[in-house]
């Protein structure tokens, strides 16, 4: 399945975790769990609203200059609440562990590697396209890390070899994240989790790598999402496939290589129905009009860039659910 949206293996303990919280099975009872995972780019590069005149070309293209647009200030309304401030979500809740600790809590902006609340991911308007389609309780695990490939870091078992470092890493990641539910989230004490979709968003460094990277980068990507079902013992779950759409249509060969992968791999007929495959490069904003001028493998910094990836993966993600029903 490609979708073109417009803008609007675990050890015992976790998987004994995964089944036995709580009796009830009503939708408002289970914790419905989302593992976001790629590279720098789901890390999440978007300015919120750093706006000094060298260094982030004086907030252009940031999330405050967003809603000073009177052509776009209705399609982020929802972020503001009416006192102005930022909106924090009380039925979507995220958790990623960057490089200074624990980011956990309820989604708002500033769930990125950065320390402090000046930047977003996908995860920050995917959570609000899942939140507000499903009456479950939402958390988001984010795991990702700048600079790695599928082709060795994120290497998954299936394709043989040297399992990756960061494969492994991912898994023990999400695994932290469950068994830390008690004491991060109380109030979901009593709910049963459930792993309910994986999202993948990565590919920078496997264009600009050797030249194997780019030619298994389908057959790794199919490993990959094989791999995490057989892990999570969930055979079909859905899979949203995010591209790597920096730059628009006009991109050099070593990207459309990877672009040209990553849609073989996830429209493949047994993935039909339980993979989608999301285009971005829609929403590639001009350098010019963007917070970091020189960055393009990281959109420009652009908060726009970043708000309807996540958009579109999280509509991607939510039509998979639904046609699953």
């Amino acid at each position: 399945m490609t979708l073109r949206v417009q803008p609007l293996a675990l050890p015992i303990l976790a998987l004994m975790f995964l089944g036995t919280r709580g009796a009830a099975e009503d939708e408002a009872a289970v914790l419905k769990v989302f593992v976001l995972a790629g590279q720098s780019n789901m890390e999440g590069q978007g300015v919120v609203d750093l706006d000094h005149p060298e260094h982030y070309n004086g907030g252009r293209g940031t999330l405050q200059r967003l809603l000073q647009d009177p052509d776009k200030a209705e399609t982020f309304k929802h972020v503001r609440d009416r006192e102005g401030r930022w909106v924090v979500r009380d039925d979507v809740w995220c958790r990623f562990r960057t490089g200074n600790g624990v980011k956990k809590g309820p989604l708002t902006i500033g769930f990125t590697g950065y320390p402090g609340s000046h930047h977003i991911g996908p995860e920050f308007q995917f959570g609000h396209v899942i939140g507000d389609a499903i009456d479950a309780p939402v958390l988001l695990i984010k795991t990702a890390w700048g600079g790695k490939s599928l082709y060795e870091d994120f290497r998954p078992p299936s394709s043989g070899g040297e399992t990756g470092t960061y494969y492994t890493k991912m898994l023990a990641e999400v695994q932290e994240a469950l068994e830390s539910i008690e004491a991060d989230f109380p109030a979901w004490r009593d709910h049963r989790c459930e792993i309910a979709g994986f999202v993948w968003f990565q590919g920078w460094n496997d264009a600009f790598g050797p030249p194997e990277a780019r030619d298994r980068y389908e057959q790794n990507l199919v490993h990959l999402i094989n791999d995490v079902r057989t892990a999570w013992q969930r055979p079909d779950l859905p899979v949203v496939v995010g591209e790597t759409g920096n730059g628009g249509e006009h991109a050099g060969d070593r990207i459309l290589a990877i672009r040209k992968s990553q849609a073989a791999a996830a429209t493949r007929p047994e993935f039909k129905g339980s993979v989608a495959f999301v285009k971005t490069t829609a929403f590639a904003r001009p350098a010019e009009q963007s917070p970091n001028t020189g960055h393009g493998h990281h959109w420009y910094g652009n908060a726009e860039s970043y708000f309807l990836i996540g958009d579109a993966l999280g509509r991607a993600m939510v039509q998979l659910i639904r046609e699953a029903e």
